[in-house]
Order: structure tokens, then sequence, then C-alpha cells
């Protein structure tokens, strides 16, 4: 049996998939189908996210419902209420012949009175979301005394969210349950534990290795300074024109910050988390599915979802805690057979967490720098020129317009027209990366400041007196700035004073973030040590600057080169994007 034609099942529904183009069955479907469909019994499916599991137990409940019969007989529980009405939706579609049957979901963000008003419509099938469905019990407005089939789809993830006894409470409540179907990511002991309590001589199939992402994504990371997170973010976006992506995020909150700031930059994005009410999230997830934008700042939680097919990339704007939250997330790229690219932006402290996941889905991560500007340039330069040379203008466009166009630009040269065209296109690119830092840390970054000789000295009001030595003060600042220790050099511990060296582009943050601090209760102060003097044990001759290169002028210009630019010379030599100067 390898394609859907194959399956012995009930004829509408063999008709509904097969006019929604289903074809060959992913593994999963293909080891859990047949044996549901001939013999229902508990079962433990283990699959990643996006390998089709909503059909995997989707099509054998409706191959099993009976369409004359007017009360619960299946029950699917979600963690979330965009999967639960991700799920809702495909199982709609594939029933979608079959008369008489109702599936109707119910979950939390929404009024309950019209949620009442549908489960009293007798549905053959609820899709639910756990604490929502309790509400239901305690209100007397559900009966699952008669149900028959209970799925729990993304168990790890309930168990994840707290809903373990929720899912106790639930199951108890189905006395005539007579199959369990238990879909999840991971075998963790608690997934276990649920099997244990509720099932009874079930089968387990497994579509791959447990915590292996998809073999079609390449994983990078990007070693970045705390403090420049968010530039490195706005660097790969801009790196990657044409992304359509998920940037995962830990908290609501940074979901929130991430996507409000990237919007008043011009980009095509919007937040998805939990602190939104689920008109806004429904309209969000339209919109993105649209391509209306260009990416989501979501949470791990609202992101569960998400079920689209062509998405480019996944940026962890930091990694998560759990490690196998990250198959989770990069599941989210290379569906259906395509490939993606999962980036994620890590502090030189967490390469070890890096070293961890490697292990733990056993897929090599590249290490990637974090692009310069003129990289970024030159990356866009290259997407525009390919978006002109496949465009395919309407036909009537030309027959518009060719007038009022020939006689705009009679007098223009191509080459001039052309380098004005990508002029429009650029400028704001070119702009915004002038003469732009270099993100980039790591194990290398002492050798790299030590090669830009560009740091700051920096004085703080704390010393010996405070009880600090230079260890105790290096863990108060990295711990209090979350900067990498390595980017603190030249520290010097005095009485009631002390000073250290810092690369210029961390000199603001740093200052900006130790100056609201306080150390036994005393208020830090800080700033640049330029006008301050060290002492005997600093430097000879005093202290005045500390290396800072303020005022210096740069060596060899712009980080982009030269002191000209231009599209292409007129005798063919040149091109590309060299300076600050001219078009």
């Amino acid at each position: 049996m390898n394609s859907f034609s194959s399956f012995p099942m009930r004829e509408e529904l063999t008709r509904a998939i097969s006019d929604l183009g289903f074809e060959t069955p992913t593994p999963i479907q293909l080891k859990v189908i047949p044996q549901l469909l001939s013999e229902p019994i508990d079962i433990i499916g283990l699959a990643q996210t996006g390998t089709g599991k909503t059909a995997a137990y989707g099509l054998p409940l409706l191959h099993h419902v009976d369409v004359s019969v007017k009360h619960v007989q299946c029950l699917v529980l979600s963690p979330t209420r965009e999967l639960c009405m991700q799920i809702q939706e495909e199982m709609t579609r594939y029933g979608a012949e079959m008369r008489g049957l109702r599936i109707t979901a119910v979950y939390g963000g929404v009024s309950i009175s019209g949620q009442i008003k549908d489960v009293r419509a007798n549905p053959q099938v609820i899709v639910a979301t756990p604490g929502r469905l309790i509400d239901l019990l305690e209100r007397k407005a559900i009966n699952l005394d008669l149900l028959k089939f209970v799925v729990l789809d993304e168990a790890d993830e309930m168990l994840n969210m707290g809903f373990r006894e929720d899912i106790d409470v639930i199951l108890k409540n189905t006395p005539a349950r007579e199959h369990t179907w238990l879909f999840s990511a991971t075998m963790s002991n608690e997934v276990r534990g649920i099997a244990k309590r509720f099932m009874k001589d079930w089968k387990e199939f497994a579509a791959g290795a447990a915590n292996v992402t998809n073999e079609n994504i390449d994983h990078q990371y990007y070693v970045a300074n705390h403090h420049n997170r968010f530039e490195t973010l706005r660097r790969l976006l801009d790196f990657t024109p044409g992304i359509y992506g998920i940037i995962f995020t830990r908290t609501k909150q940074d979901a929130q910050e991430v996507s409000e700031k990237l919007m008043k930059m011009g980009y095509h994005v919007s937040p998805l988390h939990g602190d939104m009410d689920q008109k806004m999230r429904s309209k969000v997830m339209e919109r993105f599915k649209n391509k209306q934008l260009q990416c989501i700042v979501a949470t791990d939680v609202a992101a569960r979802g998400i079920d689209v097919n062509d998405i480019t990339h996944v940026i962890n704007y930091e990694l998560p805690d759990d490690p196998e939250v990250y198959t989770h997330r990069s599941g989210r790229t290379a569906r259906a057979g395509k490939s993606g690219i999962c980036m994620s932006i890590v502090s030189p402290k967490q390469i070890s967490n890096i070293r961890q996941i490697e292990r733990l889905v056993k897929q090599k991560f590249h290490k990637s720098d974090i692009p310069d500007g003129a990289e970024i340039v030159r990356k866009k330069l290259f997407f525009y020129l390919e978006q002109i040379a496949n465009a395919e203008p309407q036909a009537d466009f030309a027959k518009l317009y060719r007038d009022s166009i020939h006689e705009t630009f009679a007098e223009v040269d191509k080459d001039e027209l052309i380098r004005k065209l990508i002029w429009l296109q650029l400028r704001d690119t070119i702009d915004a990366y002038q003469d732009t830092e270099d993100l980039n840390a790591g194990y290398a970054s002492k050798e790299r400041g030590a090669r830009t000789g560009r740091s700051v000295r920096l004085f703080i009001n704390l010393g010996e007196k405070d009880g600090l030595n230079a260890q105790k003060l290096l863990q108060f600042i990295t711990e209090s700035t979350d900067v990498d220790p390595s980017t603190i050099e030249r520290m010097t511990v005095r009485d009631m004073s002390s000073f250290f060296n810092v690369p210029s582009d961390a000199s603001e943050y740093i200052i900006e973030h130790l100056s609201s601090k306080k150390f036994k209760g005393r208020k830090v102060r800080l700033e640049e040590a330029e006008q301050r003097t060290e002492g005997p044990a600093g430097r000879p001759g005093g202290f005045g600057g500390g290396g800072s290169d303020r005022g210096r002028p740069r060596p060899g210009g712009s980080r982009f080169g030269g002191e000209s630019r231009g599209y292409a010379d007129r005798d063919g030599g040149g091109g590309g994007y060299k300076g600050k100067k001219k078009y």
C-alpha cells in the first residue's frame, strides 16, 4: 500500500482526498492508517511536526464515525487554539462528502456561549484544547459518556504546557472509551506515563528516529554578543531577501518588542503570541498564509498552530531552554519534500548548547559569519536583478504606458537608466549599512579586538572596599549585562574604583545597563575613563583614553572600500558598490 487509493477507506473519504490531491502517504501515514482502518487498537505515533499526523489519525477516525448517530464519538485534544482550529479545518476537508458529519472545535480566547451552542448541536467529532473542554464539562454542556475514540495530538507539548492534570481529568470522564491514539514528537517519561495509565496493549509506530530533524534543513548558527542580537537579526533578514519564515522568541514580551522594532524599520512582520485575542491572531495567520507578511515573530506555544508548507527560514532569536523544542521549531521549514534553513543567533557562551542540540538531532550545524554591509548590499542587488530578469509585465501595460515611458526617458542613456533604477531600489539599504561594525563574536573575539584596536577604557565606582576582586567584578559585569566575558579585558581593581576595557561598539550598552544597577545597596556609576587618571599601576604617565579610537581616522576608509562607487563604468570596467561619493 503505497498510495491513498489503496487504503480500504469508505468511498466518501477516498473521493475527498483525491480531490485534495493526496497521492503518496508520508511514512507515519503509511504505518498508522492501514492498522487503524482494519483493526483499531491503542497506538503511540512518534513523528516530527509537519509529517502529516493529522491525516494519520483523522482519516481513520472519520472512517469509523457513524454519521447517523448524533452524539460525540471522537475527541481530539490539542495544546493550542491555533492547532485546534487547524485540525478542525483539515478534518472538515477530509469529510467534505460525508453527509450528516459535524465537526466542532472548542478552545479558549473566545466566548464560551457560542461554543456551548455548537456542542449541543450533537457533533460526532470534537476538537478541543484541554482547558476549554474542562470548562464545558464543569458546566455540563458536553457529555463524553458515549465517546469511543480519543486522540492526544502533540502530547509532549501538552505535558510541557502543564496540561497533565487536565488530561487525567478528561480521560477519566470517558468511561466508554475504546481506543486511545497518542501522537508525539518525542517519547518522554511523562508521555509514557500517560500511556501506562490510560492505554492498554498499545503499539508504537515511529517515522524515523526520535528527535532527528529533517535532512533537508540546513542548520546554521551565528555568534553575536547579547547586545548585538537585534542588529544581527536585522542583518540576517536583509541578507535573505525573499524570506518567508518564522522568528522564534522565548517570551511573549520579546515577540512583541522585536516585531514592533522591525515594523518601525519597514519590515513586513507581525507578532503572534498568547496575549493577542483570537480575532487578531486569526488575522495575523491569514495575512501570513497569503504572504502579505514576510515573517511572523512567535513564541513556541503560538507557533503550534502554524501549518504552512513553503516556509523558507526559521530563525531562533534565542535558543530554546529545552533542546528538544529546537526540533519543533526547525520542523516548521523543509516540509513536503522541500529544503529549508534554520538560523540560530547565539552568544559565545551558548556554543555548548549548539553542541548539545547537534548530538540530539544527529546533524552537524554550520557556523556562519554575520554578514557585513557590503555583503548585504551585494545580495540585495543580485536579488533585485533576478526579479527584473524574471518579471513578466502584463501585455496591456506596455500598450498603455509605452509612449509616456519612451517620452520621459528618450534622452537617458540605457546604462544611466539602469543605474538610476538600481539606486532607487538599494539606497535605503546602502544608507543603513554604510560603515557598519563587525558583529561576529566568539572564541576569536579577543584576537579580533587586538587586530582592530577599537576598545574603550571604562571607570566604575566599585573596588576592593566593596569586596571585589577582578574575578568578582567580571562576574558582576557579565551577569548584569549578559555580555561575553571574553570581551572584558585589562581589568584593574583599586580600593574604591576599577577600570576595564570593552569593545567600542559595546561601551554604550554596558554603561547604560550597569548604570541602572546597584551593588550591595550602592548605586553604580560608570563612565568612560578618558578624563581620569588610573594611578601608578595603570598605564605609564596616567590614562587618557585607554585605547579608544575616537577621533582617529579609519584605516582604509569605508568598510565598503574605496572612495567612489558605481553600478557600471561606461567603458565596461568596475561595477558593484564601492564607496560613498557618487553614482
